[in-house]
């Protein structure tokens, strides 16, 4: 990957890239109320299990998929994009893909632009799962699937530590002590993704799935999902 290429990525998953994961805990929020994380080592047991079992996955197989068919001219980018939103288990995941997509591209078209992730944006229309924008976008500006794919995941999994912290479940140290747990988990999935066809799409984290059905109804929430 060139040093260009690096950079962009690394401006693009920046908690300055204003695409508002700050406000998402994916469900972790109420995982953390009713106990089934209060420490460390239950925050990465829960973000692995989302990782390789749940939406993690799921996420990180439509990415390889976006971005191969972004680069073949992105005829299928939103029939991948029906599929990503069609995958969202409660109303806030597919809140917090929408309208996190949403917002990276809209940032992207504005101080990344490229003709092809116009011609991308037009083609999914309002269907903008993060997943899809963001390797399409990848695909646009010729990074990398593998640096890319592997970026993304952590990034997610960084938002959710980020999450627990300011819950005050952990604190910082334990925090990047757990990022760096997961780190190793990424890797894996990444490793999952980039040779698996959409027929193994799917998950079982069904207890990460109940949590962000219950946050909708949750009485005091500091997050959106």
């Amino acid at each position: 990957m060139s040093d260009g290429s690096a950079l962009t990525l690394m401006a693009w998953l920046s908690p300055a890239y204003p695409v508002g994961a700050y406000a998402y805990s994916h469900g972790l929020e109420w995982a953390v109320e009713a106990g089934d994380i209060k420490d460390r080592a239950s925050l990465v047991d829960w973000v692995a299990g989302i990782l390789v079992h749940g939406s993690g996955h799921n996420d990180a197989v439509l990415f390889v998929n976006a971005l191969h068919d972004a680069q073949a001219g992105g005829g299928r980018l939103p029939v991948l994009a029906e599929l990503a939103v069609a995958l969202a288990a409660s109303r806030e995941r597919r809140l917090e893909s929408l309208q996190q997509g949403a917002a990276f591209l809209a940032a992207t078209r504005a101080a990344w632009p490229h003709p092809d992730i116009e011609r991308f944006a037009e083609a999914v229309g309002g269907n903008t799962p993060y997943c899809i924008v963001f390797a399409a976008a990848a695909a646009a500006h010729d990074i990398p699937l593998r640096p890319t794919l592997e970026s993304f995941v952590s990034a997610f999994a960084s938002n959710l530590v980020s999450a627990c912290v300011r819950l005050n479940v952990i604190g910082q140290t334990d925090g990047q002590k757990a990022i760096a747990e997961l780190t190793t988990v990424a890797r894996a999935v990444a490793d999952r993704a980039e040779q698996s066809s959409l027929d193994e799409l799917g998950g079982s984290a069904f207890r990460a799935d109940i949590a962000a059905m219950r946050h909708e109804t949750q009485n005091s929430r500091l997050f959106r999902s």
